[in-house]
């Protein structure tokens, strides 16, 4: 069985301190440069997952590197350098304290909403009679602010300016550049024979100049559905087919577990994460048109330090 990447505790040159996400551990370089290593670790409902999917950490940050650099003519973005296949080094940026949630379709989140009789997602209507699934006539906005702990809450831009979350000149452009990247994607999706459903961007700044940050396109932070009998579904009422993680919220969805106090996390046996890491090699070679790579990870570990350690060399 693959080893999957759950712990890293590396010590790299200039490390001035280590931020460990859901699902990526980062290490700040002398305040300049930013290692982050993207994990194998699963969340969902804000929670982690007791077990790892071996190579997901891989297909995140490869997609990610793919669309960062088939996106850099739109926004400037903090990647440097892929030094392995887990890893990107990048510039080191002051996080905007909201994410910027666009969708293109009624669904996830939105349509849970939606079905309880809410017709207003963070400040912004949503029309009468759609059904779930249903593209909105155009891609709306549903920013979330960034809890350091516990769950992203919505808000509207109009709460943002009121509690000066963010400068209104700057989220306004943070508004442009998150439309622009939601079309290009939706247009590489396309050529792949695949939807992006909704997606979520992060920005930041350094030096006084907005650049896009963390990762893009990748299913954890975006939808997809399959394009090809994508109209027929809907006229049937079908589920819709779809990459993305909803179908593990909606393994645990089954197995009674929502996150919620008093829920226990359902077992994960082999044959189910084997299936998850599958579904993860499955987006990867689906959406970037590649064939996926397996690295090695008999010694993960050793391999990530030694990567990132020749190419800090001289840099710090």
């Amino acid at each position: 069985m693959s080893k999957a990447l759950t712990k890293t505790e590396f010590s790299f040159p200039g490390q001035k301190s280590l931020y460990k996400g859901k699902v990526r551990d980062v290490y700040n370089i002398n305040d300049d440069f930013l290692v982050m290593v993207v994990s194998d670790r699963i969340s969902a409902f804000d929670v982690v997952l007791p077990e790892g999917i071996p190579y997901k950490g891989q297909v995140l940050n490869q997609i990610a590197e793919k669309f960062l650099d088939a996106t850099a003519d739109i926004v400037p973005n903090w990647k440097i350098a892929v030094p392995d296949p887990n890893v990107t080094v990048g510039h080191m940026c002051e996080g905007y304290k909201v994410e910027m949630v666009i969708r293109g379709y009624l669904t996830g989140h939105a349509w849970r909403e939606y079905r309880e009789g809410k017709r207003i997602l963070c400040g912004v209507a949503m029309p009468d009679g759609m059904i779930e699934n249903q593209k909105f006539p155009e891609p709306i906005l549903t920013p979330t602010t960034k809890a350091d702990v516990g769950h992203d809450e919505d808000i509207s831009r109009e709460e943002i300016f009121a509690q000066e979350i963010v400068d209104k000149a700057e989220y306004e452009m943070l508004e442009d550049y998150t439309r622009k990247l939601f079309q290009r994607g939706t247009e590489i999706a396309a050529e792949m024979g695949l939807i992006l459903v909704d997606t979520k961007y992060e920005f930041g700044k350094k030096d006084g100049k907005i650049y896009l940050i963390d990762e893009i396109h990748t299913p954890d932070s975006s939808r997809y559905f399959y394009a090809e009998g994508y109209q027929e579904r809907q006229a049937a009422g079908d589920k819709q087919k779809q990459l993305s993680k909803e179908f593990v919220r909606q393994w645990l969805i089954q197995n009674n577990f929502q996150g919620k106090e008093g829920q226990t996390i359902p077992e994960m046996n082999e044959e189910f994460v084997d299936s998850v890491s599958e579904r993860y090699i499955e987006l990867f070679e689906k959406i970037t048109g590649d064939t996926f790579v397996k690295s090695d990870t008999a010694k993960i570990n050793s391999r990530i330090e030694t990567a990132v350690t020749e190419f800090l060399k001289g840099k710090v």
